[in-house]
């Protein structure tokens, strides 16, 4: 009886603390706790899957790793349409389980292969793999969350389900860090794959017990992009001068993050001696980006855009670009690329992303969905592809040193950090004509 009296008091603390933290009612409290954890699993899993890709990326060479961004490119833009039809016709309670579970079985496949040695073409089916299996486990999760609460629940709860998201993205790559000497890297697969179908399961708990459970999203969530709409959305931005301005942001910021990326793979590939140490290597950087990144969102996001505006938290990552170039065209080392990936994810996770997502607010629903699926979708990963066939024609066909061309791409930046300073005068214009 003590024993039962102590479990139900600390209970009660735990649940007097959450409702401090968070306003959730009784009802709800379980439906939070479990969209936490899976979202905890959802990114968690995948920071498991990332370090064993990079470290692919590391041993592969430079015409390979351009060739892959180019099929990741092509297979996002394939599966994108298939996804829709999907979701628009399977049973809403089966979809992302049934999914959950497709991309399980995959990670079995790979483990099964990779554990054989397999060739150059399993290398690159695990890194399209890889690039693209995450933005839809993604996707499904809050196409769930959408499904389970209105919009009432979603604007107190969401911030605390996120965090959720982020908790995994810690866990995950010190799980890695931590498992790879031991298991070795090919496993960690397989426990990734054990992590989705616990996510996989506890989706189908989720339902069971929320609150809410419909079977069509409310209105405040959007469903996932269609071909339809990627199209439309590229004829808005084209046609818009405000939203081509955004895509022009992603796409220099992810040409120019590619660049570090590459040169960041193929020093690893040389530098460090095994496939162990570069899952490790990988998965530190992976833990100080998301540590780094849940210190910047926490304590300085909201205050440098309430203060200086979302333009100077937009320049923020051309900035630290605009340096990081300088140094590497100085000391093209590893640690060094590193530590400039490490402070360019930062920056786009706590300063550049919210701050683009503020400027779709000045836009009507319909332009946003559709212009905002096809800049993250097909602008994003266009960078990505677009990024290797320029890097690498100027070091093949014209023969430049990595070096030059760092300096060729500076005043690519100072464009960028130039255009991302006349942000706020572009949003309040918008805001203005929107009013009018």
């Amino acid at each position: 009886m003590e024993h039962q009296q102590g479990a139900d008091g600390a209970g009660s603390f735990g649940l007097a603390l959450l409702r401090r933290a968070v306003d959730v009612r009784g009802s709800e409290v379980a439906a939070a706790l479990g969209s936490f954890a899976t979202f905890a699993l959802v990114l968690g899993g995948y920071y498991l899957i990332r370090p064993v890709r990079e470290n692919v990326s590391a041993e592969a060479t430079a015409d390979q790793r351009q060739l892959w961004f180019l099929l990741v490119f092509a297979v996002m833009l394939a599966a994108v349409p298939v996804f829709a039809w999907v979701v628009a016709r399977v049973p809403r309670r089966a979809i992302l389980p049934g999914i959950y579970m497709f991309f399980v079985g995959l990670m079995v496949f790979f483990w099964l292969t990779l554990r054989s040695g397999g060739d150059g073409t399993l290398g690159a089916s695990f890194f399209v793999f890889g690039s693209v299996f995450n933005l839809f486990v993604v996707s499904l999760f809050w196409i769930l969350m959408s499904d389970i609460y209105d919009s009432e629940q979603a604007k107190r709860l969401y911030g605390f389900i996120a965090a959720g998201g982020t908790t995994g993205a810690v866990l995950g790559p010190f799980a890695a860090n931590s498992l790879v000497t031991v298991v070795g890297q090919e496993n960690l697969l397989l426990i990734a794959a054990a992590v989705f179908v616990l996510a996989a399961a506890l989706s189908v708990w989720l339902r069971g017990v929320a609150v809410r459970d419909q079977a069509a999203p409310n209105g405040k969530n959007e469903a996932p992009p269609t071909l339809r709409s990627l199209l439309s959305g590229a004829e808005r931005v084209l046609r818009d001068s405000y939203l081509l301005r955004i895509a022009c942001y992603v796409l220099i910021a992810n040409l120019l993050s590619t660049f570090f990326y590459l040169e960041q793979s193929r020093l690893a590939g040389e530098v460090l001696p095994d496939a162990t140490t570069r899952v490790q290597f990988f998965a530190e950087r992976d833990l100080i980006t998301s540590v780094l990144s849940v210190l910047v969102q926490v304590f300085l996001t909201g205050r440098i855009m309430a203060r200086f505006g979302v333009g100077v938290a937009a320049a923020v990552l051309p900035a630290l670009t605009v340096i990081g170039l300088g140094v590497y065209a100085a000391m093209p080392a590893l640690h060094v690329v590193a530590a400039i990936m490490v402070a360019e994810r930062v920056a786009a996770f706590a300063l550049s992303n919210p701050a683009t997502k503020v400027l779709y607010t000045a836009v009507d629903s319909d332009e946003r969905y559709k212009a905002q699926s096809f800049i993250d979708t097909v602008v994003y990963r266009g960078g990505d592809a677009l990024s290797g066939a320029v890097f690498n024609g100027l070091t093949k066909a014209v023969g430049l040193p990595l070096s030059a061309v760092a300096v060729l791409s500076v005043p690519v930046a100072g464009i960028w950090l130039a255009m991302s300073l006349r942000f706020d005068r572009a949003l309040r214009q918008r805001l203005g004509e929107t009013a009018r």
